[in-house]
């Protein structure tokens, strides 16, 4: 579908005030004005609280989701996978066993099963394996104990969220704090889900619906690792739509389907065209902008994002968190791999990049870095 750029002299202007300009959304096609909607954003890139806020919860729980925003998140970020009675939950996998306490329910030893998923054996518990009422009865964990032990103290507080109960918690906080919350829904696994029979997409756009928030201008964002239900869901959905890619391998519908194309083709001009047709952004891992070299250290950077914004599409890289073992060699404060190391200048690299927004699992410290952009 086609997109209406803003005149050069217009975004010359905006850049020159400190204003980050984002794409029109893409028009689904009983939406044709929806073609000519853009936004322009005065507070500087987006900050999407990753799980809500990993750093200092257990991940996608209602308390990790409201911390983030408490911190100054824009958006949380909830994974959506299924239950047995096709329920929409949130959790970063459909294998529960390493976020949940599962495996103290002797109840429920006879669910654990292996099972392959985008085409990798896992051994585990499954949500699909399970009725809502029953996964009420678990309570989160933390899922990287190891890098993030403070967070263990949350351990076995938290129930699994369903999705309403995520729009719910994004309406009440929108309302106590006085600012637009917008939340930013990913399908895992779709294909899997798909063909099990519980697929992910008209559970998502009949939540939107229901909710009003399937409109042009309300602060929703969906997202997917893959590319054809992205596609499907265009023709649904008002909101805008962001193809996440990741650092290796491919899309699991294309691969599927024996599509040969990898995530290294969708970041290449004609890929990102391509994207262009049925999304409104990109949300690729952070070492497609600036990669690491061998040694972890970072190399220059690549046209990702010039690239991208010339077909008028946002970037909003994955993901930015404070420990050093997960930031580059440049600015680890130690060999320590759970200490916090130069997380600001991370940031600072990467906002230097013109990215339009991030996913970071600690919102405050993303708040705080984006606040020295406005000098």
């Amino acid at each position: 579908m086609a997109r209406i750029a803003l005149a050069g002299a217009v975004l010359a202007a905006l850049a020159l005030v400190g204003v980050a300009v984002l794409p029109a959304a893409s028009a689904a096609p009983q939406d044709t004005d929806r073609q000519a909607e853009s936004w322009s954003r005065p507070t500087g890139p987006l900050v999407i609280g990753h799980r809500g806020s990993a750093g200092y919860r257990p991940e996608h729980t209602l308390a990790s989701y409201e911390l983030a925003v408490r911190m100054g998140a824009d958006y949380f970020e909830p994974d959506l996978v299924s239950t047995k009675d096709g329920k929409l939950v949130t959790r970063h996998e459909n294998e529960i066993g390493g976020t949940t306490n599962v495996a103290d329910h002797p109840e429920f030893a006879s669910r654990k099963a292996t099972k392959t998923i985008d085409g990798v054996a896992l051994t585990g518990w499954f949500t699909e394996d399970f009725t809502l009422a029953e996964l009420k009865t678990l309570r989160a964990k933390e899922r990287i104990p190891e890098v993030r032990p403070r967070n263990t103290l949350y351990d076995g507080r938290f129930e699994i969220a369903t999705f309403q109960e995520v729009i719910d918690l994004q309406k009440r906080l929108t309302k106590e704090l006085r600012r637009d919350i917008g939340i930013y829904p990913e399908t895992k696994h779709p294909t899997y889900f798909q063909d099990i029979g519980l697929p992910l997409e008209p559970k998502l756009v009949d939540a939107l619906n229901r909710n009003g928030l399937n409109r042009r201008d309300a602060k929703v964002f969906v997202q997917s690792f893959e590319v054809a239900n992205l596609k499907v869901l265009n023709k649904s959905l008002r909101v805008p739509i962001v193809q996440l890619i990741n650092a290796t391998g491919a899309p699991y519908d294309f691969t599927k389907a024996g599509d040969k194309r990898t995530y290294d083709d969708l970041v290449k001009p004609a890929g990102l065209k391509e994207i262009a047709s049925y999304a409104d952004g990109i949300g690729p891992s952070k070492d497609r902008i600036i990669p690491r070299d061998a040694a972890g250290f970072l190399a220059a950077p690549t046209t990702l994002v010039k690239d991208a914004h010339a077909v008028r599409l946002v970037v909003h890289p994955f993901t930015f968190r404070n420990e050093n073992t997960f930031l580059p060699a440049d600015y680890r404060s130690s060999t320590d791999p759970a200490a916090y190391g130069r997380a600001f200048d991370e940031y600072a690299k990467f906002f230097a990049t013109g990215i339009d927004g991030l996913f970071s699992d600690n919102s405050d410290t993303a708040v705080e870095a984006r606040s020295s952009l406005r000098g």
